[in-house]
């Protein structure tokens, strides 16, 4: 009985290193806080800064959206909160939207961020009850950012510069 319990003890000792070894290959962590973070993301532990996160939320509705944007990241460096990378990925559109051109670049950012928004979503689609915003999901902004980034013969119109940001 006695060498039955060394034997599973030994087992699950070395399955449960095996397995952090695999995690640790798999996420990739440069820093030990990196490990810690991921180990609370795992563990259903991990919280956004709610100071962090209003601070942001104020720079974007007065414009700053670069600001904004780096509270963010600040907020929630894990990128593990669906409604933060929501708000990160509004703040490239808005920043990269303009009256003759759009920024491809802060486009392709932003579509970056959605993406990451939407696979943290269970149900695949993540709304945002904010009155100060046009689009309230995160499959609208998603169009809205490819779309941007399309060129075509449209760009051309002279109409164009009475488009609405959203």
């Amino acid at each position: 009985m006695r060498h039955a319990l060394l034997h599973a003890t030994g087992i699950t000792a070395t399955l449960v290193y095996a397995g952090a070894i695999v995690w640790v290959y798999a996420t990739q962590p440069r820093t030990f806080q990196d490990v810690t973070q991921g180990a609370r993301v795992a563990a259903g532990a991990y919280k956004v800064d709610s100071a962090r996160y209003d601070t942001a939320l104020s720079l974007f509705h007065r414009g700053a959206f670069r600001a904004a944007r780096g509270e963010w990241e600040r907020a929630d460096p894990a990128r593990a909160d669906a409604r933060t990378q929501f708000y990160i990925a509004y703040a490239f559109y808005r920043e990269g939207w303009g009256r003759l051109y759009h920024d491809d670049a802060l486009y392709g950012q932003g579509l970056q961020a959605v993406d990451r928004a939407l696979a943290l979503t269970p149900a695949g689609s993540l709304i945002v009850d904010d009155p100060d915003l046009k689009m309230h999901t995160a499959a609208e902004l998603k169009a809205e950012l490819e779309k941007g980034r399309e060129r075509s013969w449209g760009d051309l119109n002279p109409m164009r510069v009475l488009e609405e940001r959203k």
